[in-house]
């Protein structure tokens, strides 16, 4: 490993994570000055995403040293799943308070209920059902903090204001800990052995991904800011932006996670192509079925597939996963209906999928493979239901207003490309949280507040009144 910048400069530790801490004060001191159009609710996916994007509350105070049990794979940990409880049912109490229609959410949204439905009919013939109980309430945690968003008064601002505040904590303390703090923020890589970063998140995938969603979201704000009328407000989000940016960037080449680069140019490039005036909106299903032909046609020809693991330097890790993906098929289940929902890697089956490797497999590297495993044929089904009506519902929208569906459909893109060989179709996946933020709809919230309010709880009680776009 090259010398870090600690001892290249001589700052102790400590004055590396006290600059961190100061940087971030300094961030949202300033986001809280600007008096953003959002309510105090907005912590609550804030730190849902914080979480999901770094460790758990366990592994923290684990790394702190404090005498906290991590838990086994098929309990988990007790305080984990009450912090995670409790912030669901926080979310659950918002949305009533907020008076969100059940009954607009299901007609709206027929393909995400469907889905969510039958992932809890899968819990029946788990052989772990408690275990995959607890584990469908966390999924369900997703939709929750996507609509806490969807009704927030401005839900543009709150959408930019959530994902800086994330970028905030994210960024620099993955940053602090690869530089200052490499117990934390380095570990081996479970395929070759080397050493890689990966920040304060769990994993150098989990870096990527964390760079990935975003460095995308912050383009996305980056072009919307620069589309605004020029002024003092205009040059000081610019200014803003542009360290986050380049953090994001180091963040995203130190994690040297392949699939999160390659998922992010796609997602740039989706961008790009949609936002030009002779493309025609109309035709963009047409345009997807033949890019999947001729990817397919590739794949075929050429295996693609495998020449970009030569030339980004993973075809040993792609054929790790391939060898995975064979072992797994091996293992004995239901092709109609799987082994129960998020339960293949539980019990016995863990040392199946092991073999001679001298690390233990927790996943199967591919979200699709990952659902077929768990809910068969019939959970691929579903899945491909939800992916397709997601795709309508951002055609749609592009017709109309192409600002932010085309950054959805960059992002489904990207999505769906990283389940290739990530699996994240499942738990607390930030890319799983993301995609039921694309796929969810529900109309815009207008809170007319019956007098001014002096504090944003205020807000939240006196939105009472309210009509739909």
């Amino acid at each position: 490993m090259q010398p870090t910048l600690a001892a290249l400069i001589g700052l102790p530790p400590p004055i590396g994570l006290f600059g961190g801490v100061i940087f971030v004060c300094f961030l949202f001191r300033r986001d809280f000055r600007q008096r953003p159009n959002v309510t105090g609710a907005l912590w609550l996916p804030t730190i849902w995403v914080m979480l999901i994007g770094s460790r758990s509350v366990s592994q923290w105070l684990d790394l702190l040293h404090f005498p906290i049990t991590l838990g086994s794979v098929e309990e988990g940990n007790p305080l984990d799943a009450f912090i995670y409880l409790m912030l669901i049912v926080g979310g659950i109490y918002v949305l009533d308070k907020r008076r969100v229609s059940l009954s607009e959410l299901v007609d709206n949204n027929g393909w995400v209920v469907a889905f969510l439905l039958y992932c809890f009919v899968a819990i029946f013939w788990s052989d772990f059902p408690f275990v995959a109980f607890k584990r469908w309430i966390k999924v369900l945690g997703h939709p929750v903090m996507a609509l806490i968003l969807f009704t927030e008064p401005d839900p543009e601002e709150a959408l930019i204001r959530f994902i800086k505040r994330t970028a905030y904590v994210l960024l620099t303390f993955s940053i602090v800990a690869i530089k200052w703090y490499p117990d934390i923020g380095r570990r081996f890589d479970e395929w070759s052995g080397i050493a890689q970063n990966c920040g304060i998140s769990q994993n150098k995938n989990g870096l990527g991904c964390v760079c990935l969603v975003v460095g995308y979201f912050l383009v996305w704000d980056l072009i919307r800011t620069w589309h605004t009328d020029k002024g003092k407000a205009r040059r000081d989000a610019l200014w803003l932006l542009a360290p986050l940016l380049l953090m994001d960037g180091y963040l995203l080449r130190k994690s040297h996670d392949a699939t999160a680069t390659l998922c992010f140019a796609m997602a740039l490039a989706v961008i790009f192509l949609t936002g030009r005036r002779w493309l025609n909106k109309k035709l963009i299903g047409l345009y997807v079925l033949a890019a999947l032909a001729a990817l397919g046609l590739a794949q075929l020809t050429f295996g693609i597939f495998e020449l970009t693991g030569d030339l980004t330097g993973h075809s040993a890790t792609l054929m790790g996963r391939m060898e995975l993906w064979r072992d797994c098929l091996e293992v004995h289940t239901n092709p109609l209906f799987g082994v129960g929902f998020e339960s293949f890697w539980l019990g016995d089956r863990l040392h199946l999928v092991k073999g001679g490797r001298p690390w233990q497999p927790n996943e199967a590297h591919n979200g699709y493979l990952e659902i077929y495993l768990n809910m068969g044929w019939v959970g691929l089904f579903m899945l491909f239901g939800l992916i397709i009506a997601t795709f309508r519902k951002i055609r749609f929208e592009l017709l109309s207003n192409p600002d932010w569906p085309r950054f959805e459909l960059g992002f489904l893109a990207a999505i769906l490309c990283y389940n290739l060989t990530e699996s994240t179709f499942r738990g607390l996946s930030l890319t799983w949280f993301i995609f039921f933020v694309i796929a969810i709809r529900y109309p815009r919230v207008k809170y007319e507040p019956a007098s001014e309010p002096s504090t944003v709880d205020a807000v939240e009680e006196e939105a009472l009144i309210y009509t739909h776009e």
